[in-house]
């Protein structure tokens, strides 16, 4: 995942700045009002991107870790805390596979529209179990593919199309199932409809013209169930918009 996330976000990072389904959502809403009524102190952003998930958190504890694997992320995310003067944020270089950090060590975690990067979502969740405290949460927020098997592959097929670096957009289901393997005990489940401009959403990481084409002609050829569940919209024969569901998962450790 490494070198492939750093290909995809190295050159486009200052794009995941300005980006609306980053930088606002209704879970970076919820994930603060969940926040502000913690008495966690200290915190960790796990693949932290441009940060949005560090500056939504950061006013509600004494300290920040915002971990990421591609360097100029994590200049774009270092900027996006000086431009709103939050001083008590540190950046890491470091992979969500192998964080370096003791054991015990955070009192909440987040991990934010990120996951489905990651080449072993397991490893993911046991360093996240491990770097907390007793009774820590951890709050997983990320898109998600829908429960029929044929509606998974077909979202997971249009995201990796665009981006190499995608993995695996995993369903709910499977998410909490990892989640308890993990050792996590699930406290809430929040679900999301959320809209994707398609222009953007392909810009966001230049992709070129002729695939651009490509995948709006293979997204408007989908069948009826795909259309309707994926809410596709066409405006003048190409794709305008497209619905996906995201998550808010906030876990506990036992």
């Amino acid at each position: 995942m490494t070198q492939k996330a750093r290909d995809t976000f190295g050159p486009n990072a200052n794009a995941y700045v300005t980006s609306k389904n980053h930088a606002k959502g209704e879970d970076l809403e919820l994930l603060k009002a969940l926040i502000s009524n913690s008495k966690a102190k200290t915190a960790l952003d796990i693949a932290t991107g441009a940060g949005h998930a560090a500056k939504t958190i950061a006013p509600y504890v004494q300290n920040v870790i915002a971990v990421d694997v591609t360097p100029e992320m994590l200049a774009a995310a270092q900027n996006v805390a000086a431009t709103n003067r939050l001083t008590n944020i540190e950046f890491v270089e470091a992979t969500a596979e192998k964080l370096p950090f003791s054991a015990f060590a955070f009192d909440l975690a987040v991990c934010r529209i990120a996951a489905h990067h990651f080449d072993e979502v397991s490893a993911f969740l046991r360093e996240a179990y491990r770097v907390l405290k007793e009774g820590g949460r951890l709050y997983l927020l990320d898109n998600v593919a829908l429960e029929e098997d044929a509606l998974d592959r077909f979202y997971n097929k249009l995201e990796t199309y665009r981006d190499p670096s995608h993995v695996r957009a995993y369903k709910k289901s499977e998410w909490l199932k990892m989640a308890e393997e993990a050792g996590f005990t699930v406290k809430q489940l929040h679900t999301f409809c959320k809209q994707f401009d398609f222009h953007d959403w392909t810009a966001r990481v230049q992709l070129n013209e002729a695939k651009k084409r490509d995948l709006g002609k293979w997204m408007l050829a989908a069948g009826e169930r795909e259309k309707q569940a994926y809410a596709i919209k066409e405006v003048d024969g190409a794709v305008s918009t497209f619905c996906g569901q995201s998550i808010l998962l906030e876990l506990q450790k036992n």
